[in-house]
């Protein structure tokens, strides 16, 4: 008890495993001093998962962080002795050309984030893996890198912690539960355990199993579930007996049945002479609340090892001896198999980074052996320089809105993502079926009585088109294509280019109500604007001129694009995506207390419905509307201010922007006026146009840029085609880097957008792509790779029926980015042709030269 901390610079929770290890690892690499670990089991841990994980790693990912974090984990664990490159297959069945597309979809994903997968044939594959029915399987991907911890993750663990420990920088309590996070005023202020209390102003939560009942005890909830995981075991198998080693084939994904299999090596070896074999539940998953997860002294093996009813995996365990009929031979061991548990999150991404209602609170949850040490170093960065190497959106913890904070929508969403783990693929556009209809604008009745499309986001019902619109379809016929591939038109509805077009020739209405919108005021309003907007937008700023601006992290990489509307002498509106819009919120309230500012943001997304009034004859149409209709000429409403103006007497603030290259207006309202708004513009005869349009189509052919998919803290603004002609005066965040970067007499890639030169596959089907895929140089064939080693991939794609033609954006090596020369493409293992059509920021399409002349 006397030698028991007082205090801490930060104190690790879930020291045990091997996130919470690697964790304090990487902070001592960083500088960092004064940690102390707790762990409520041994350390290392003999209750968390790490204790009974599979410990195998595959490279194959469709998300960049992912690739990251799982490519620097192996690579550390094989630095330290730790890992076997044995190499790895994802096969697919004959029959199941889904899948084969599937592998051929990661090739091109690993291609643009760096691992070195690729495809092989069957025979190749049973060469590699002979306990292979090679009839069964029509090809397969193979990762040369994927391998095995060995001989345990969990040991690992205990030499990360030990060599930490002997830096004299962490302090461990084995068998020392928090009992209690203490926090005032919305920080951190300590922890409480039954050894004593540990005064800090850092928490990082690594539980775990048991990181949401951590989180609740500092007033965060995380959205994640343990699932279990069926693990069984046959044999005895003496196929490497002898060697030594502790795996002798390379790993084997079978995941279009869910399942992955692998041998245990040696039988002299730790776990040795078995085969492993592992089912993720695709049909019913089987989720369990960390309440319900029994303590050490009840289970009988594990907490987090729940006993498994061989009756709940019989008809996949029964596909799996068609593929690998060894199972069969062996035969089951029952008493070692079980339900391992893990965790699960509603979004499937891993949650990493500072809470966001708690100051000072840092999770590290929902992590996987394979991505440990990477996620480690990535919250170590986080931690010390605010910034990770790869743009962190995806698993950045406050990217969840407080509604998906909430016990419905968590078991929700991870229950459907539970039976994703493995099967079936997962379009990059594939919507979630569950927790759905919880934020409705008031346009939605009107929407869905028009048969609109609903797609979701941010928790916001969102239509891409309408059902009631499809006789467009018959006017623009030639020049809206029908989408021959599957793949291509899943999740996407024709109409949405048909009312695109409608759009663009007369008037159309867009539902913009998934805007995030937040008023900042108070006497410190405008310094804070201002220290976190690249843009001027205090000063001399007049009061309802609307600016477009992006938030810069230390670095100078762009992790914000927003709109910034002044309001009042102290008063400024911030608008964003949906998508984007929690994260922002979430930093502009650590700007304004890091500075210690008074002011008050005050959310009114959930109060302010938009709508989007677009077209050649927009104004005319608001106008017939308008009680004072003069208000609205173009010389009293120049293009970016906002006025409050009046519409058959309702007040509505409307906004001269555009992000669909027409002319008109967003038209904010209180929601209670939405539907009468609405009803006012469609009896005017306005054409409801879905969201694709605005997100998509439109954007691309305006070279329009999208926060976390164009826009990534990896770039600066002057790579991405948005640097101001002037640098203000006024100090705002990044701005020194921002400086730095201006005086380069080149930048190492430029964002650039391009067009498919010919879109048809080798098959004769026109091909119309969607997702992320490498963008290579034409002469080699291999990827395109910067001066500072950032690979070029397509950071959006969409078919711009009004320009005809495929358009995507990229970061090209500055020695490519030449209008007129062209790169390649792959999708889908074929290559295609792309014409480079601006460097930076210039639009494809104008109004007055594209639309057809009536």
């Amino acid at each position: 008890m006397a030698n028991f901390p007082k205090s801490a610079d930060v104190v690790i929770i879930g020291q045990g495993g091997i996130v919470g290890a690697s964790v304090a690892h990487h902070l001592i690499e960083r500088g960092w001093e004064n940690i102390v670990g707790i762990d409520k089991s041994m350390i290392p841990t003999d209750i968390g998962s790490t204790s009974h994980a599979s410990d195998f790693c595959y490279m194959t990912s469709h998300d960049h962080m992912t690739c990251y974090t799982t490519m620097y984990s192996a690579d550390f664990y094989e630095a330290r002795g730790h890992y076997m490159r044995i190499g790895g297959l994802e096969v697919a069945r004959v029959g199941d050309d889904e899948r084969m597309e599937e592998l051929k979809r990661k090739v091109g994903s690993g291609k643009a984030f760096g691992t070195r997968a690729r495809m092989i044939s069957a025979s190749e594959a049973k060469e590699r893996f002979p306990l292979l029915e090679q009839e069964v399987i029509q090809g397969a991907l193979w990762d040369p890198d994927a391998g095995l911890v060995v001989p345990r993750s969990q040991q690992v663990a205990g030499e990360l912690v030990e060599e930490a420990r002997a830096t004299g920088k962490l302090k461990t309590f084995a068998n020392t539960p928090a009992t209690d996070i203490d926090v005032q005023g919305g920080r951190i202020c300590g922890v409480h355990t039954p050894r004593g209390y540990i005064e800090t102003s850092q928490v990082v939560l690594c539980a775990g199993l048991w990181g949401r009942i951590m989180a609740e005890m500092a007033q965060q909830d995380l959205p994640m579930m343990p699932v279990e995981h069926p693990l069984l075991y046959f044999g005895p198998y003496d196929g490497f007996a002898g060697t030594g080693h502790e795996i002798g084939y390379p790993l084997l994904r079978d995941q279009g049945n869910s399942a992955y299999l692998r041998d245990t090596g040696d039988p002299n070896t730790t776990e040795g002479g078995q085969i492993e074999w592992g089912y993720y539940e695709e049909k019913s998953p089987r989720l369990v609340h960390p309440r319900d997860i029994l303590e050490k002294e009840d289970a009988r093996l594990s907490p987090s090892q729940r006993d498994l009813d061989v009756e709940q995996i019989m008809e996949p365990l029964e596909r799996a001896m068609e593929l690998t009929p060894i199972l069969g031979e062996l035969g089951l061991d029952e008493k070692h198999s079980f339900n391992g548990l893990l965790s699960v999150t509603a979004d499937g991404g891993s949650l990493i980074g500072e809470s966001p209602v708690t100051d000072g609170l840092w999770v590290c949850e929902a992590i996987w052996v394979k991505d440990g040490p990477g996620a480690g170093k990535v919250l170590a960065d986080w931690m010390t320089d605010g910034r990770t190497e790869v743009d962190n959106h995806g698993i950045d913890v406050a990217r969840f809105y407080p509604i998906q904070n909430t016990p419905c929508y968590i078991y929700d969403r991870c229950y459907e993502t539970a039976f994703k783990i493995y099967n079936p693929p997962v379009h990059n556009r594939e919507p979630y079926s569950m927790a759905r209809n919880l934020r409705r604008s008031p346009f939605w009745p009107r929407e869905q009585e028009l048969g609109g499309y609903f797609m979701e986001a941010a928790g916001w019902e969102r239509a891409h088109g309408y059902a009631a619109n499809e006789h467009l379809l018959e006017r623009y016929a030639e020049r809206v294509p029908e989408r021959g591939a599957e793949w291509d038109a899943r999740h996407f509805w024709r109409v949405s280019n048909a009312e695109h077009l409608a759009l663009s020739e007369d008037v159309g209405m867009i539902n913009l109500s998934h805007f995030a919108v937040f008023d900042v005021s108070g006497p410190h309003a405008e310094a804070l604007v201002e220290y976190t907007s690249v843009a001027k937008v205090g000063g001399n700023t007049p009061i309802d001129k609307g600016v477009y601006t992006n938030f810069l992290d230390a670095a100078g990489g762009v992790r914000g694009d927003v709109t910034i509307i002044r309001l009042a002498e102290d008063r400024w509106r911030v608008m964003c995506g949906g998508d984007t819009g929690h994260r922002d919120y979430v930093w502009l309230k650590r700007m304004a207390s890091q500075f210690d500012y008074h002011v008050y943001i005050d959310d009114r997304t959930d109060h302010l419905a938009c709508l989007g009034l677009w077209g050649p004859n927009a104004r005319t149409t608001l106008q017939a509307l308008a009680d004072h209709p003069e208000a609205l000429d173009d010389e009293r409403f120049p293009f970016a201010t906002a006025k409050q103006i009046s519409v058959r007497g309702m007040p509505v603030y409307a906004f001269r922007i555009s992000y669909v290259g027409e002319q008109g207006w967003e038209l904010h309202v209180p929601f209670c006026y939405g539907l009468s708004l609405w009803d006012l513009l469609y009896e005017q005869g306005v054409t409801p146009v879905g969201i694709e349009m605005y997100a998509n189509s439109r954007r691309l052919e305006k070279s329009l840029r999208l926060q976390n998919a164009d826009l990534l803290s990896e770039y600066n603004l002057y790579e991405a085609g948005l640097d101001r002609p002037k640098v203000k005066a006024a100090d705002f965040h990044g701005k020194q880097a921002y400086l730095e970067q201006r005086e380069r007499a080149s930048q190492p890639a430029y964002l650039c957008t391009m067009t498919m030169v010919d879109n048809t596959d080798a098959n004769g089907v026109p091909r119309y792509p969607v997702g992320q895929w490498p963008l290579l140089n034409p002469d080699t064939g291999e990827v395109l790779v910067d001066d500072v080693g950032r690979r070029s991939y397509v950071t959006s794609i969409a078919y711009g029926p009004s320009m005809g033609c495929n358009i995507a954006m990229g970061y090209l090596p500055r020695q490519f980015c030449h209008e007129g020369g062209e790169v390649l493409m792959e999708y889908f293992q074929e290559h295609y042709r792309m014409r480079i059509e601006a460097v930076g920021y210039r639009a494809l399409y104008d109004p007055d030269n594209t639309r057809p002349k009536s």
